[in-house]
């Protein structure tokens, strides 16, 4: 286990990506018990308030990231001041990440609708790390032969027709796809080829006169969010909590 171990982490320079990412994941799972039990009332924790401003931990979290990150890129990706970076880097992305709705719309919509926004960046950053550590590179350029990789052209236009397909799917409105497209190639592959959402920029630009396309995207928007928007909820909550219910408007005498 010790030789696996060392033979594919520590000997190719990822053990510091392995502990920023544990230090992510962990940090988050924390941070989200805790707000949950001051949400409840329950237990020691409470909100950070000096002098009645309400402290977000996004603050310390820009701190922690700066300061590891700018650590972690001196360092290198071998010794223990990098391993070190990496797990304060986790940490402050952690932070940052988890409030990453309140970032967004400049608002407290930490336990709002708006807020499950965080939990699926999370779960977005912690896939594509994971990615990375399992010997992905960007835009598949670890998928080169040795000759591709010996000849520019050859890398230079792989690198482009990949780049081009992750353009597609984010301009038909699949922005997951397109980021998880620029590790693995055939995923933005099939955001390219597939029909764009209704609402996306190439469904305003190239369905416009296209009614048939138009109400087929429709309809498959449509089906996938029914199969979908129900699992993927239960899956946020389950990470995130539940969001505040909006109250019912009072009822006419």
């Amino acid at each position: 286990m010790g030789h696996w171990f060392n033979q594919n982490f520590v000997e190719p320079g990822k053990l510091p990506l392995l502990l920023a990412l544990t230090a992510f994941v962990l940090t988050f799972a924390i941070t989200r018990v805790i707000t949950r039990m001051i949400r409840a009332g329950k237990g020691p924790f409470r909100n950070f308030t000096p002098g009645g401003v309400h402290i977000h931990h996004v603050v310390p979290g820009v701190v922690l990231s700066v300061v590891g990150g700018f650590g972690a890129v001196g360092s290198g990706r071998h010794g223990v001041t990098a391993s070190v970076c990496a797990v304060v880097f986790g940490v402050g992305a952690g932070l940052v990440l988890d409030e990453f709705a309140l970032i967004l719309h400049l608002d407290d919509v930490y336990w709002t609708e708006e807020g499950r926004q965080s939990v699926e960046v999370v779960v977005l950053t912690a896939a594509l790390v994971l990615l990375v550590l399992g010997g992905f590179s960007p835009l598949g350029v670890n998928d080169l032969s040795d000759d591709q990789q010996q000849g520019r052209v050859g890398a230079v236009l792989t690198v482009v027709i990949n780049f081009c397909f992750v353009l597609i799917a984010l301009f038909k409105g699949k922005a997951r796809m397109a980021v998880v497209g620029a590790l693995v190639p055939f995923v933005a592959l099939i955001g390219a080829v597939r029909l764009a959402r209704p609402t996306s920029l190439w469904a305003r630009r190239f369905y416009r006169d296209r009614h048939r396309a138009r109400s087929r995207a429709v309809l498959r928007a449509y089906h996938h969010d029914v199969r979908w928007v129900g699992p993927r909820r239960r899956f946020q909550d389950l990470i995130g909590g539940a969001p505040d219910r909006a109250p019912l408007p009072p009822s006419k005498p």
